[in-house]
């Protein structure tokens, strides 16, 4: 006699609730951290082990060479979904460059931002860009401070950035600090001469610059990537 498949454990169902939650909410698969933390698993081995049984068992498509390359394909009912715009083949990698402070000033691994691992970068569906924004002049950098935490920039989020040297006053930017070769993350304004670099944080004094030539403009925030959300700004 032939047995019987083991329908799914309530594990199966969390992860795939997650999965499900990050396709229709955010609009990108999460990493397998973030499916751990959402599923109370502490192990990344576990969770791996549980989307392996889920792929095997049709719930899920996975692509291994792929940071995040996961996609829902029935929910925890066995009900096929409708995911056309969330394929694989319409996610867009930007390669994580490096850390910002916000908060503190930092200083950068190198003289520019360098690329963590050569493996290592965030997707993003491209229906959450703008069509102005190529994805080919796109980095993302991971918050390292709460300066910008009225502005729903916490501590640990991604920031997807857009390569520039202009701002305009009160875009949120990724500056280098010519003399001290150091980079924040602030709100920009030029006035009376010199840069005002305005924190989001009302604990916290602006910093300001009195020659406007040692500031350098590396880029601006283009969108904000949080535990369970993307927010374009």
């Amino acid at each position: 006699m032939a047995r019987k498949k083991q329908g799914l454990s309530d594990r199966h169902k969390k992860i795939l609730e997650v999965l499900e939650d990050y396709q229709t909410n955010v609009g990108y698969p999460p990493s397998i951290r973030e499916i751990g933390k959402q599923a109370g698993i502490s192990s990344t081995s576990v969770v791996n082990y549980y989307l392996d049984q889920l792929e095997e068992k049709g719930f899920i498509e996975r692509d291994r060479k792929v940071s995040r390359g996961m996609r829902l394909l029935k929910d925890v009912t066995g009900q096929l979904i409708d995911a056309v715009e969330n394929t694989l083949e319409n996610m867009v990698r930007i390669p994580l460059a490096g850390r910002i402070g916000a908060g503190i000033v930092i200083q950068p691994p190198d003289t520019d931002f360098n690329l963590y691992d050569p493996d290592e970068g965030i997707e993003v569906a491209r229906s959450m860009l703008s069509e102005r924004d190529a994805a080919s002049s796109l980095y993302a950098l991971e918050v390292q401070g709460d300066s910008m935490i009225d502005a729903m920039v916490d501590d640990g989020d991604i920031v997807i950035m857009k390569h520039t040297q202009e701002a305009r006053n009160g875009e949120m930017v990724a500056i280098r600090l010519k003399g001290s070769d150091e980079t924040t993350l602030k709100y920009f304004y030029r006035e009376n001469g010199h840069v005002r670099l305005q924190p989001a944080n009302p604990t916290m004094q602006p910093i300001i610059i009195e020659d406007p030539n040692s500031v350098e403009v590396q880029g601006k925030v283009v969108m904000v990537i949080r535990q369970m959300d993307a927010t374009p700004i």
